[in-house]
């Protein structure tokens, strides 16, 4: 036996979640031009997703982070937060208690995990 078999021999996948995004269906939000793909979740909120928002739509209120932080992945598009704009590649962490308006004046996708729920 190679190295390289024991090594995948020895490997642990109980419990690995995979799925492409694209196979999941989207639920439109409560906000026009707003959808989210539910990638994941736990029981105690923790969940990760990827949120489209469509070319001109803003979020009609605050979107406040809590009870912990929110990571944002901007996968194609530029994500507006209301202040800054961030291109395709751009890695935002938003601590718990900080908000935004989220926007996009051409559209994105975004990848979105919430640590703490």
């Amino acid at each position: 036996m190679t190295q390289a078999d024991a090594l995948v021999a020895a490997m642990n996948l109980d419990g690995v979640v995979a799925r492409h995004w694209q196979d999941v269906p989207a639920r439109e939000s409560c906000h026009p031009g707003f959808s989210t793909r539910l990638l994941w979740s736990q029981p105690d909120g923790r969940k990760a997703l990827m949120f489209e928002i469509a070319p001109g739509a803003v979020y009609p209120e605050l979107d406040v982070h809590t009870p912990g932080p929110e990571e944002v992945f901007v996968v194609s598009g530029v994500f507006c937060d209301g202040r800054n704009s961030y291109p395709a590649g751009t890695f935002i962490h938003h601590p718990a208690g900080t908000s935004h308006v989220p926007q996009s004046q051409e559209g994105c996708v975004l990848f979105v995990f919430f640590p703490e729920g």
